[in-house]
């Protein structure tokens, strides 16, 4: 008896294990990107699906209401679900306008009658189409999370839901989302990461630069264009909220460097705690305790953890899987929302195509086995469902694996327990793990290589209009001792920093109101940096991160740790004139490559070495540049970049709502603080605030 059930159960594996294609000739999901189709009662020009049309047997929310205001969609799933597939609607453009975005044309987005082209081509920064505007909600809520298996009892979510609701756009939209903050102890702002906000700063959703916190009990709106395409995320920049579960996917269709068949949603990659970042955060500030460390790994909000000196997870919890149709072409989203990690993501026996680099199309795709992602940074690449190495039962992992060499550990136990097989590609409908193995891939802590990434759109860098860049002003990164007020609590101890101070911000005078301050009047802890040149020019920045055997008479106080940071500019897309891993030289001796520099809006400042970045003074803000390391942002990583601030003070001025909706949202947020009940700690009033505020 015992010798049949077993016969059974290994007859049932196999065939478990050797299921057909899912996919057939009649099956309607999974159609083509952005395929024209008709839609009745929406103007002249052209609309379309990014999804592809609706099957018969799907309904769209509001896909032929004449109003072009289309409800959120719902969360990402296997197959789209109610109001998951927008239309893309340019019917503003006029008739003459088609779309013309097909498998085997990815780089053309619309046409008109006379040949002109909205296209890969097409600067983007001075030329969009005319889309519509589409408008978000977004609640925040505690939640309790266990996406590995483990609970962790202070999630924050967008909707209930982790990661947040896919926001959706097109080339050209407008976005209008309101956030309403239902969070007990905390206040909140959304950024709305890598969005260039021309002449917009006042919605880049940075609380003490931007704007003040949103209160408990309040809302804000963001309005913006979205003038870029591709894929991002929006995550809350308030404190260390984000590592708590505030983090959601943003797409923005548009055209593309290369062709593919189909499209997934976009892939979440981050690590992950068991306990809150501000438990980890408040229990590393005293001196001598160590620094906040992750505990997993998740693939868009999935994952498996396994107990140190066990190899079984606590819990059979669902794994990233996709089912794919052999012989298609995938685009795929990837990007890296985590607190403390750069991932290398590769998929077993596959190569991929890498097509754009955050925001940016590439001028030349590229074949590798495996992507570097750091934080905040986005790549779109494309996989060929062809396996270069078969598995014998046509299933693959996907690995995403900590990167090595960026300067410390990030994983409790140093990770010899994590599972970095994080989700499966498939063939057929089996339910087995696969059985694939890792290739040989680089897992060296350094940015995509450099000359790969030459954008498509070209740029033609001038003269720093900085020219004190030229006498070797340098940002040194490093950890800063400090002691004293405004840092609470008041230990003795190293802050990390980039400019003068680590950076501490004052929640309730948020930069954009306090423009008048005069130049060198700014409190130091702020960390501001004035610039005012002529519109277009360029502004240079040379930041490095000496290791610790540099001795550095001009900052005593400071040590310089060998670790790589993300460096992320808001407001802007930046050159990448110079990167390397070299002890910087001096400016007399770089090789700054001005001819059209990698571009992007996160770049890797390398261990023990230097990151050379450009970026043209065309939009008017108050902007902040800093570590994506969220325990290193929180620690005081970042200053704020005052560019042109006259234009910013009349145009707020001529604004007739702009400045108020900040003004009130400060109002509130001082009537919150005021009130001691309302701190976590009421006995405690002077404890509201214990990192920098970012």
């Amino acid at each position: 008896m015992r010798f049949l059930e077993s016969w059974w159960a290994s007859l049932a594996y196999i065939l478990d294990c050797t299921s057909i294609s899912p996919f057939n000739d009649q099956r309607t999901h999974q159609t083509s990107l952005v395929k024209h189709y008709p839609v009745q009662n929406v103007g002249n020009g052209p609309v379309f699906y990014p999804h592809g049309p609706p099957s018969d047997n799907e309904i769209l929310m509001d896909s032929y209401r004449e109003d072009p205001i289309i409800k959120p969609p719902y969360p990402p799933g296997d197959k789209p679900a109610l109001g998951a597939a927008i239309q893309c609607n340019y019917s503003a453009m006029g008739s003459q306008w088609r779309a013309c975005n097909e498998p085997r044309s990815r780089g053309c987005w619309l046409r008109n009658d006379n040949g002109d082209e909205f296209n890969t081509k097409t600067n983007y920064e001075s030329n969009t189409p005319i889309g519509v505007l589409r408008k978000y909600e977004l609640n925040i809520t505690t939640k309790a999370l266990a996406p590995d298996g483990v609970p962790m009892e202070h999630g924050k979510v967008f909707n209930d839901q982790y990661p947040g609701p896919w926001i959706q756009a097109c080339w050209g939209d407008q976005l209008e989302i309101t956030v309403h903050n239902h969070l007990r102890f905390n206040g909140t702002t959304i950024h709305w990461h890598g969005i260039r906000q021309l002449n917009n700063t006042e919605n880049d959703g940075v609380n003490a630069v931007t704007q003040c916190p949103i209160a408990p009990g309040q809302k804000f709106t963001y309005r913006f264009n979205a003038t870029q395409y591709g894929s991002s995320w929006y995550h809350s920049h308030y404190s260390l909220q984000y590592a708590d579960g505030l983090v959601g996917p943003m797409t923005i269709y548009g055209p593309s460097s290369d062709d593919y068949t189909y499209a997934e949603e976009p892939i979440l990659m981050t690590d992950w705690n068991h306990r809150s970042a501000f438990e980890d955060w408040s229990y590393s500030l005293p001196p001598g305790r160590p620094r906040p460390l992750m505990t997993n790994i998740l693939l868009n909000g999935k994952g498996r953890y396994v107990e140190p000196g066990t190899k079984e997870p606590v819990a059979e919890t669902k794994r990233y899987t996709k089912i794919l149709q052999k012989g298609a072409r995938y685009l795929l989203r990837l990007i890296n929302t985590s607190v403390d990690t750069t991932f290398v993501f590769a998929i077993d026996g596959h190569n991929l195509t890498v097509i754009g680099s955050d925001f940016v199309p590439l001028k030349t795709p590229y074949n590798t086995s495996s992507v570097l992602v750091g934080i905040g940074q986005r790549y779109h690449v494309i996989l060929t469902a062809i396996p270069i190495t078969p598995s014998k039962d046509d299933n693959y992992w996907i690995r995403t694996i900590p990167a090595s060499g960026c300067g410390s550990e990030n994983f409790v136990e140093n990770g010899t327990y994590l599972l970095k097989n994080t989700g499966i590609i498939r063939y057929t409908n089996s339910k087995c793990e696969p059985t694939s193995t890792q290739a040989k891939i680089s897992t060296n802590c350094s940015d995509e290589p450099y000359e790969s990434l030459a954008p498509m759109v070209e740029w033609r860098v001038g003269e720093p209009s900085n020219t004190d860049v030229k006498t070797n002003r340098t940002f040194e990164v490093g950890l800063h001792g400090i002691q004293g007020h405004p840092y609470h609590p008041d230990y003795d101890r190293k802050l990390w920093a980039i400019d003068n101070l680590p950076l501490w911000l004052d929640m309730s005078e948020p930069t954009i109101l306090n423009l008048n301050t005069p130049n060198g009047s700014w409190p130091t802890t702020l960390n501001v940096e004035t610039h005012n040149p002529k519109s277009g020019d360029w502004i240079y920045l040379v930041i490095t991160a000496p290791n610790g055997t540099v001795k550095d008479l001009k900052r005593p106080e400071r040590f310089f740790a060998a670790v790589a940071h993300p460096i992320h500019l808001h407001g802007h897309d930046f050159a990448v004139l110079a990167q390397s891993n070299e002890t910087y030289p001096g400016y007399d001796k770089l090789k700054l490559n001005k001819r059209n520099p990698p571009r992007r809006d996160v770049a890797l400042l390398p261990t023990g070495g230097y990151l050379v970045i450009a970026f043209k003074a065309d939009n008017p803000g108050t902007w902040l540049l800093h570590c994506h390391i969220a325990w290193h942002a929180s620690s005081g990583l970042g200053m704020q970049i005052l560019e042109n601030t006259q234009k910013l003070t009349a145009r707020l001025s001529e604004n007739s709502t702009t400045r108020p909706s900040i003004v009130d949202t400060c109002s509130s947020w001082e009537d919150w603080v005021g009130d001691v009940t309302n701190h976590y700690d009421p006995k405690r009033p002077d404890a509201l605030q214990d990192d920098s505020g970012i």
